[in-house]
């Protein structure tokens, strides 16, 4: 079977524009997710570059479970756990106590996510290069 790796990389940076897409249409739960898809599927093609499986929907314990001969930079598994909650919030209405997900995002967060998401995504290529 080959290495997807390169695949999931590509599909993370199309999932990356998609939030810059949504984020200046104003659609920032959409900037959010798209956020976390990028960087979930950038952190997949790093488990599967180093011969690990890909599954699941957490990005924290994705950065977390990988071999311990990668040095995680500081601070980059508190920002997947940032993206991890727009996982469910950013898209379903019992992710807040009241109110569409929309309503509860903005500018602030959707950049937050972006940035963050890019960390992961450039951590990733420099570990695959």
């Amino acid at each position: 079977m080959s290495n997807r790796a390169k695949d999931w990389v590509a599909q993370a940076v199309r999932d990356l524009e998609q939030a810059r897409d949504s984020k200046v249409a104003g659609r920032h739960e959409w900037a959010c997710f798209a956020s976390h898809q990028g960087a979930l599927k950038a952190l997949k093609a790093l488990r599967l570059h180093t011969g690990q499986e890909a599954w699941g929907h957490v990005v924290a314990k994705l950065l977390h479970e990988l071999p311990r001969r990668i040095a995680l930079p500081s601070g980059l598994v508190d920002k997947g756990h940032a993206l991890d909650a727009f996982y469910v919030s950013s898209r379903y209405p019992s992710g807040h106590v009241e109110g569409a997900p929309f309503e509860h995002y903005g500018p602030m967060q959707s950049e937050e996510a972006l940035r963050y998401a890019h960390e992961i995504l450039d951590f990733v290529r420099a570990q695959m290069a």
